[in-house]
């Protein structure tokens, strides 16, 4: 299913209408700069989630949306500041080449690079999602993927890849960026071994939900190894439980009640 809302979200395979979820998907503009500020909104809201979630570490970590009258260019969060403390008026706006070209702060490094090359060879890809959060780490370290254990973690069956390419290593160098996208051609999610995850899509909601849930997931599966052996989905019910939940809109829809909550307690995020 496409963000433009072609089929309608389900629930344990029941198909709902828009006036059902009452939700319209993600919605349009008549104004590019309407647009931006939507989405440089829900960037600052996504970067709160991952501070109340606890995924902030340091100057590490990053959300970052590409602006919708420049292609070329992204807003992505200053190096330095809190998760918990981001405005749209404190994002920054990057070139590929690393160079701020609106704003005040800097740039993390790294940000720059992963997230530049990712949103380069990937023109479908709007938002990109990274944080050094614990399961993911640890599961990272691992170098396998995500077993389809449970419901949710089906949402990721067949989409998404483990790269072992520059793991472990910070990443600066523009040519290690390009080496990472290239490992990443297609999916949602990536595993970068003993580094972390990094999550996809067309919307800010969507790659920051499907982060969110894979972190979940990674630290589900990790119980599951460390009580015995997990029995898998078997695959044709994975990929029926995938068809149903690991859609575009689907990451766009589970993702509004945490925007709706970071939205009422946390109103300055639109400053």
């Amino acid at each position: 299913m496409t963000e433009t809302g072609t089929t309608s979200p389900t629930i344990d395979g029941i198909e709902l209408t828009p006036k059902q979820v009452g939700l319209e998907g993600p919605p349009t503009f008549e104004t590019v700069e309407d647009e931006r500020a939507h989405r440089k909104a829900k960037l600052a809201g996504a970067l709160r989630v991952f501070g109340r979630l606890g995924f902030g570490e340091g100057v590490a970590g990053h959300i970052t949306v590409r602006d919708p009258e420049f292609g070329d260019l992204f807003w992505v969060n200053p190096f330095g500041m809190s998760f918990r403390h981001i405005r749209s008026s404190d994002l920054i706006l990057v070139n590929h080449d690393g160079d701020v070209v609106y704003g005040s702060h800097p740039v993390n490094q790294a940000a720059f690079v992963l997230h530049a090359a990712i949103h380069a060879a990937r023109p479908e890809v709007n938002a990109a999602a990274h944080a050094h959060s614990t399961y993911g780490k640890a599961f990272s370290s691992l170098g396998i993927p995500l077993a389809p254990l449970t419901q949710d973690a089906c949402a990721f069956y067949g989409d998404h890849t483990v790269i072992a390419e520059q793991g472990g290593a910070v990443v600066f160098e523009v040519e290690a960026g390009r080496e990472f996208a290239s490992k990443f051609p297609t999916g949602k999610a990536a595993i970068h071994q003993n580094h972390g995850l990094f999550t996809v899509g067309e919307t800010v909601d969507a790659a920051a939900f499907w982060f969110i849930t894979m972190e979940r997931n990674c630290q589900a599966q990790l119980a599951a190894m460390a009580a015995g052996t997990p029995i898998e989905v078997r695959d044709d019910y994975a990929r029926y439980t995938f068809e149903q939940t690991g859609h575009p809109m689907a990451g766009w829809l589970q993702f509004q009640p945490l925007w709706q909550e970071i939205c009422r307690t946390d109103p300055e995020l639109f400053d």
